[in-house]
Order: C-alpha cells, then sequence, then structure tokens
C-alpha cells in the first residue's frame, strides 16, 4: 500500500479505547504489514477492533521486503508471522515459490461477500488502486478507449505512457480489439506478446514522454505537455477536485491490487482465518478503510455505505470495476524479467 497523503488528522484517534484486557493465554495473532501511517489505519479499521470483538491480541510489525522474509521463515521452519501484507512483486514471488498457504473461502467467506476475482488460491485482494487512461478535457475531442487513445488523426495531441511493460501490454491488446477477459490468454503465448509489441510500434511515435513516478504524469497534464496519458486514479482524482480539466477514463483501466496472505507454516492458522474473515468481508469495515484512503476493497455492499460522491471515484466501484480488468501479478511474476528486458531493447529503438 502506498503511503496515505490524503489520510485525515484524527485517524490516530480511531484506536483510542479499542485494546480490551488480554489473558495470559488467550489467542494471538502476528500480522506483518506497514508502517507509519497505513499502521495507524490498520490498528483503527481492523486490528484494535478486531481485538475488542474476539480478544485476540494481534501483535502488529511494520515490515519491508516482505517475499525475503517469508522465504528466510520457511526455508528455516520457523515462521512467525499469521498473516501478512503483500505488494504485487511479493506476491508473485511468494506465491510463484510456494511459501504461502492455501485459503479455504469456504471458511474465511462462507457469505460470499467477496467476487470470485478477489479470493486466489493462496491470497485474498485487499487495497486496490487503478492505472487508467487519463484525459484533458479541454484540448477537443476526448478519447474514450485505449482504441481511440491510439487513433491520431481523430484524436490528436502528444501522449505518454509509463515506462514499463506491464499494463502497457494490456492496453495495446484492447486497442487492437483483445476483450478484457481474454488478455492473459492472449499474452500467454508468444503471438500474443508479439502482437502487443506490433501496436505498441504504431503508437511510439506519437508518445512524447516515458513517466516512472506516478507525480509526472499528472504534471505533465497540469502543464498542458500531453493531452492524454496512462496515470494512478488518486493522483487524477485530486486534481480535478482542484478545478482542472482532467477526466479518467475507466474503460479497459488495470485495477492494481494488494493481498494479505498466510505465509507457510504459519503458527495460528485459524486465528489467521478468523482475521482474514474480519478484515476482507465486512462492507462496513471497509467502508471505513475506503472513508480515510482512496484505496477501496472488493466486498460486497461497500459502496452503499459511502456517500455517492466518494464512491463513484474509487476504482471498485461496480460503474469503474466493470470496466476494468484486474492486473495478473502472477503472470507478470513469471514474465517479467523477459518482457522488461524487451521492454527496454524496445523503447530504445
Amino acid at each position: 500500500m502506498n503511503t496515505l497523503k490524503s489520510m485525515k488528522l484524527g485517524l490516530a484517534g480511531l484506536a483510542i479505547g479499542l485494546t480490551a484486557a488480554i489473558p495470559a493465554n488467550a489467542e494471538k495473532l502476528t500480522l506483518s504489514s506497514s508502517g507509519g501511517q497505513v499502521a495507524q489505519l490498520m490498528q483503527g479499521v481492523f486490528t484494535g477492533p478486531f481485538t475488542k470483538e474476539t480478544g485476540i491480541e494481534v501483535e502488529y510489525l511494520a515490515t519491508t521486503d516482505r517475499a525475503s522474509a517469508i522465504k528466510a521463515m520457511v526455508l528455516a521452519g520457523n515462521t512467525i508471522w499469521d498473516v501478512t501484507e503483500l505488494n504485487a512483486i511479493e506476491y508473485a514471488t511468494a506465491s510463484l515459490s510456494g511459501w504461502l498457504e492455501p485459503l479455504d473461502w469456504a471458511v474465511i467467506d462462507p457469505n460470499n461477500m467477496l467476487p470470485d476475482s478477489a479470493k486466489l488460491g493462496d491470497a485474498g485482494i485487499a487495497a486496490t488502486y487503478s492505472n487508467i487512461l487519463a484525459i484533458r478535457t479541454d484540448k477537443g475531442a476526448a478519447p474514450g478507449s485505449w482504441a481511440e487513445f491510439w487513433d491520431v488523426e481523430n484524436f490528436p495531441g502528444p501522449r505518454s505512457l509509463q515506462n514499463q511493460p506491464f499494463d502497457n501490454l494490456e492496453f495495446a491488446l484492447q486497442a487492437d480489439g483483445v476483450a478484457k477477459e481474454d488478455l492473459y490468454t492472449v499474452l500467454s503465448t508468444p503471438e500474443g506478446v508479439d502482437r502487443a509489441f506490433a501496436k505498441l510500434d504504431e503508437i511510439k511515435p506519437h508518445v512524447v514522454a516515458w513517466w516512472t513516478t506516478g507525480a509526472q504524469p499528472i504534471q505533465m497534464l497540469a502543464d498542458g505537455e500531453v493531452h492524454y496519458t496512462s496515470a494512478f486514479n488518486g493522483r487524477l482524482t485530486k486534481m480535478a477536485a482542484e478545478g482542472q480539466p482532467v477526466q479518467i477514463v475507466w474503460n479497459g483501466g488495470a485495477v492494481k491490487p494488494s493481498y494479505v496472505a498466510v505465509p507457510k507454516g504459519a503458527p495460528n492458522r485459524a486465528t489467521a482465518d478468523k482475521f482474514l474473515t474480519f478484515m476482507l468481508t465486512s462492507p462496513e469495515r471497509a467502508a471505513g478503510f475506503a472513508s480515510y484512503a482512496p484505496y477501496p476493497f472488493f466486498t460486497k455492499g461497500l459502496y452503499d455505505l459511502l456517500p455517492t460522491e466518494k464512491g463513484i471515484i474509487l476504482p471498485t466501484h461496480p460503474d469503474n470495476l466493470a470496466q476494468q480488468f484486474v492486473s495478473n501479478d502472477l503472470y507478470w511474476g513469471a514474465n517479467y524479467n523477459e518482457l522488461n528486458e524487451r521492454w527496454q531493447d524496445w523503447v530504445l529503438e
């Protein structure tokens, strides 16, 4: 999860009074996650209320490089974490290496509060953001899809894309007519990868900048240096709220997940399942999280509890989610090195 710059100053107060007295022999849970404001948010919305409701003490560990830590624990046969947050790279590494426990979703989500897309075999999808098409609305006709982004005759103007193969290959295939449901089936073949790069060849002469940080496309849009670009939704939402002539195009966007999982050999497995149920399947807690940070969960009923104007700008809102695909981090974990080498050669040609 990224630093939550929009978090309200009163967040720390959420946790006050939530920790109940814990008997010495009570169940315990060790949770590995991020520090700083994320830790405050987790305490206020999840770990504090979990302890109050269940009596289970949570030891919260602010950690980095979690994949390496899980590897060391698993290889040593001494896993001390029960639940861990994972970013995309960490999840792909741990999953493909077999360092995560399989999850029984009939136990964790008995009431089916999560869509199937958020329930993976060894992880649950938690917070999300999106990489979307961002446009200036005062520069003539505005593209409404990646196919129109590629259509430089009817939608002229300077463009920008991220300097990475992921998302761009998916965007290119959509521009070439591939349905979002079929993206990774096509990309799983050499012919599909060649097709994506061939489509990228068409747009490359019209890309004036290849951005590397999330702030760059926003600044280029603000300055009018580009009219259309890929960008992260949270930054663009803030820009629009400040009155600038910009708009998110959800059509064809990439939903970018973060994950929660149980490391192989977790000492308190049943307790871990209880916490995953508590964290992922409550619309009330999901709404509480989204009220402080624009990185919503998939939990059903979340948007019934948020003001319409708040919900409609978030990536997992049903109207927005239906237009996007969820990034397949296992695909990228298995193929990134090879595709990034090809990308770096291609972008320098």
